[in-house]
């Protein structure tokens, strides 16, 4: 068992290593950006510096800017300025287009549920990939975070060695890009969007 867990902890390390090679090759020219496999786990945004606050990084790209937005709509703003620091399992653009037309009414029309549903991608604390991989470590494959609401987010890796976050109602969603600094806290992407109880 110990054996199956350290192999799993080197593969997802190697595959956060290959991941950001991809990464920066594909940085360097972001006009050829592949819309075809918007699921693939490879993490399409290399480590970059800090642009501003979270807000502003998840504003500063397209692909996120459907969170940015839905972020000013449930007035977590301010909140998210702030010093924090936070973390920020961000949906992309894809993924907020997956959710059912009904439910993204609702949450469109509630700014209360909305600001539920957006506080539970929100992490308190500063978590790096490395620190992803230093929990994963410690807690042998498989690691618990809180939300800021207080509510638990579980990260393992599947079995295809791709890191993934599993809600409180038994969705997964992947880690897709890693590590976009930010003044306050860190953004990591997400291929889906995640649901509280």
């Amino acid at each position: 068992m110990k054996r199956s867990v350290l192999i799993a902890i080197a593969s997802l390390t190697i595959g956060f290593l290959s991941n950001n090679a991809i990464a920066q090759t594909q940085q360097q020219d972001t006009t050829k950006r592949d819309t075809t496999n918007k699921t693939a786990p490879a993490g399409t945004t290399a480590p970059s510096a800090a642009s501003g606050d979270v807000v502003g990084v998840l504003a500063s790209t397209t692909e996120y800017a459907p969170l940015a937005l839905a972020i000013k709509n449930a007035d977590l703003e301010t909140t998210l300025k702030g010093a924090g620091p936070f973390t920020i399992f961000a949906p992309n653009d894809v993924a907020f287009s997956k959710v059912p037309k009904p439910t993204m009414d609702e949450l469109t029309k509630d700014h209360a549920k909305l600001a539920k549903v957006l506080k539970y991608h929100v992490v308190a604390g500063k978590y790096t990939k490395a620190d992803i991989i230093k929990a994963l470590g410690a807690g042998k494959g498989k690691a618990i975070l809180k939300t800021v609401d207080g509510e638990s987010l579980t990260l393992s890796v599947n079995d295809k060695s791709n890191l993934q976050i599993t809600d409180a109602k038994g969705n997964a969603a992947l880690v897709i890009a890693f590590d976009l600094m930010a003044t306050n806290g860190v953004v990591h992407g997400l291929n889906g969007v995640l649901m509280p109880q």
